[in-house]
């Protein structure tokens, strides 16, 4: 039976969700490759309404759905065991789960502000209303007001990734010498800003970006062959 991704899109076919990139590089790491893949704009809910939840990726693979990036991973990961290991061990799956939950609460939440305006002005036309209402809830100011002061926020946060640095300063990649899925989490964040924004967020001989550019060179290049700013 086909596997079916649901990911999300913005306009001129941009896709840049970092959760959806985690599970597209997840797949790209087992040699997977969707027979079918439905893009989801923000307002368009009901496409993925049989999921019993709301918010993509969501896949469907020999009639099982499963929701959420770390769900849709360790799915793989338990049904393709001859495929090539995202995680390698239960050891190693938990020492993910804790990447997963810094890249959520923390990576993201520092990133988020920096790009905010330039995402919406990637989203579709029809969802730019949603997108600006609920996020500038969530942020208690205007898009506009928030992103302009990254220039003020943009080296705490380049402090923030030291723990990164230290990492990539011993290794080629985050779990060691090749990727895994603890790599994925990181580069999906790294993904979402490169595909939306071209603000600087790495200086150039920074080792992360360094390893952004490994991240992007695998599979033949995959990730890099989506339209995204020299940054």
């Amino acid at each position: 039976m086909p596997l079916t991704l649901y990911e999300l899109w913005g306009a001129t076919d941009k896709r840049f969700s970092p959760f959806c990139w985690r599970t597209r590089m997840a797949l790209a790491h087992k040699g997977l490759e969707p027979d079918e893949i439905i893009p989801v704009g923000f307002t368009e809910k009901e496409k993925i309404a049989f999921s019993g939840q709301d918010r993509v990726p969501v896949i469907v693979d020999n009639g099982k759905t499963v929701f959420d990036s770390w769900s849709i991973a360790c799915y793989l990961e338990d049904t393709y065991p001859t495929h090539p290991a995202l995680f390698g061990s239960a050891t190693a799956r938990g020492e993910a789960l804790f990447i997963n939950s810094w890249a959520d609460r923390v990576f993201m939440v520092e990133l988020f502000p920096m790009v905010v305006k330039d995402v919406f002005d990637h989203v579709r036309e029809e969802d730019r209303e949603h997108f600006r209402e609920t996020r500038e809830k969530w942020m208690k100011g205007q898009l506009e007001e928030v992103q302009a002061k990254r220039d003020e926020r943009i080296e705490s946060f380049r402090k923030r990734l030291d723990v990164l640095r230290h990492t990539l300063g011993k290794e080629p990649f985050l779990c060691g010498e090749t990727p895994a899925y603890g790599d994925y989490i990181v580069f999906g964040v790294f993904q979402w800003a490169r595909c939306v924004s071209p603000f600087i967020l790495l200086a150039e001989d920074d080792p992360i970006r360094q390893w952004r550019e490994r991240m992007l060179d695998l599979f033949d290049g995959y990730a890099r062959n989506f339209d995204g700013y020299p940054c």
